[in-house]
């Protein structure tokens, strides 16, 4: 299998020849990943950040069986169903008063693409043609559709191979506050000067709340995100924030938005919503603006074949109330404790360059690019699964990771540091 898979499988950001040896995953159970070889690997990246609860879990697996039993999937044009309706009722409950709409797609890139159109429709329905840009930001990162890459970093994100057929959109210096770190409002200058250069063609301001993901784990003030949304008040520009990554509980808020406690006009998320059981993304987005879009009889023109499809929704629903229903914060900030304590120490190797923590996400910032095919085994042989990328090693642990666990996660970043300046220096 595993030489049929190198020969003719795909898989994400990798050549058609993988240079790095294939793992075959035989089962999954709690935070482990089970390998055809036998051995059993902790997962130090909930499968991409979805996997909250750990795998194999039995209210997910009997929500699915559940719902098996009266069917997978219908089509939710001119139709609609018991789960569909009970996530949207929870999602709604959950989330900022100011969102009472809800669009629900397969995907988190869907999601963003949803919440684009939702800005331009909105605009143009009001007569106003100029409003055709986004303003993102550099390092941002919103997924791999064609609307999804025209808001993600033009030159360092993963996407310049497509610049030429992109629509052109504008960008805002990364957010440079830390989090933590005392405010100055030089942060917010080189955002509000592109804004009020540029409001009258903006539609809407896209980013991802308080963490910056794929873009590169960079974590800042919410006071930064504050002044933006003060900003796009002002300016009366929409504000899309992707929660995609950092919904429910993640960075030690429910939503990453909490922490500055900002009410967004559209708002994304996916990964997390099923428990990372199967692919299900929504986009939130207020009264006002749904309203806006359908002025003159317009309506939202989206309707992917699998929207709200029931299998997914039932476990998306069983997710949620596993969530809700357990002291996820404690265990996040439990997770975040001991990260402070064991990751922390990894700031005095040499090729460390800096070492970043909020909730359950721990991050080292290496001074140069990692060798993945290096890198890859020796962490295997240390029991552990992380898929590290450009200058980061990082970990986004299921919720569900114990004392122990977590500490083998740790020690085996540390450990592969260590043995990775050895290597190096050879």
């Amino acid at each position: 299998m595993i030489d049929f898979d190198t020969k003719h499988v795909l898989h994400p950001y990798a050549p058609s020849v993988p240079s790095t040896d294939m793992q075959l995953v035989k089962s999954a159970a709690g935070v482990y990943l089970e390998l055809e070889s036998g051995e059993k690997i902790i997962d130090g990246m909930s499968s991409w950040w979805s996997v909250i609860h750990g795998y194999n879990v039995p209210e997910l697996n009997a929500a699915a069986h559940e719902q098996l039993s009266k069917m997978s999937h219908v089509m939710f044009g001119g139709l609609t169903h018991e789960p569909a309706i009970k996530l949207a009722q929870t999602l709604l409950s959950i989330t900022d008063k100011n969102l009472e709409h809800i669009f629900f797609s397969d995907s988190g890139s869907v999601s963003v693409e949803v919440a684009l159109k939702m800005a331009y429709q909105y605009w143009n329905s009001q007569g106003n043609k100029d409003k055709t840009k986004i303003l993102a930001f550099s390092q941002g990162y919103h997924g791999d559709t064609f609307g999804a890459m025209s808001v993600c970093d033009p030159i360092t994100g993963m996407h310049s191979a497509f610049e030429g057929v992109l629509h052109k959109n504008i960008f805002a210096e990364a957010p440079m506050c830390m989090f933590g770190s005392v405010w100055d409002e030089k942060y917010i200058k080189d955002f509000k000067e592109k804004l009020q250069e540029n409001h009258k063609v903006i539609a809407a301001v896209i980013l991802e709340p308080i963490v910056q993901g794929a873009g590169g784990m960079r974590m800042y003030s919410p006071v930064f995100l504050k002044r933006v949304r003060e900003l796009c008040t002002e300016f009366e520009v929409l504000l899309i924030l992707d929660e995609i990554a950092t919904g429910f509980g993640r960075t030690g808020e429910l939503f990453a938005y909490e922490h500055a406690q900002v009410s967004p006009d559209i708002l994304c998320v996916g990964k997390a919503l099923t428990g990372g059981y199967m692919s299900l993304a929504a986009t939130l987005v207020s009264k006002k603006v749904m309203l806006g879009v359908e002025t003159g009889g317009n309506v939202l023109m989206h309707g992917p074949t699998f929207m709200a499809n029931p299998l997914a929704c039932a476990v998306a629903n069983a997710s949620l109330e596993l969530l809700l229903n357990s002291d996820w914060k404690k265990k996040v900030d439990s997770i975040e404790s001991q990260l402070k304590t064991e990751l922390i120490k990894c700031e005095d190797l040499e090729i460390v360059k800096e070492v970043r923590i909020l909730g359950a996400i721990g991050v080292l910032e290496l001074k140069e690019d990692v060798d993945l095919v290096w890198m890859t085994p020796e962490f295997i042989k240390r029991g552990v699964w992380l898929r590290p990328f450009n200058r980061l090693v990082y970990i986004m642990p299921p919720f569900v990771i114990n004392e122990k666990e977590l500490g083998t996660l740790t020690s085996a970043i540390y450990d592969v540091m260590k043995a990775y300046i050895i290597y190096k220096q050879q």
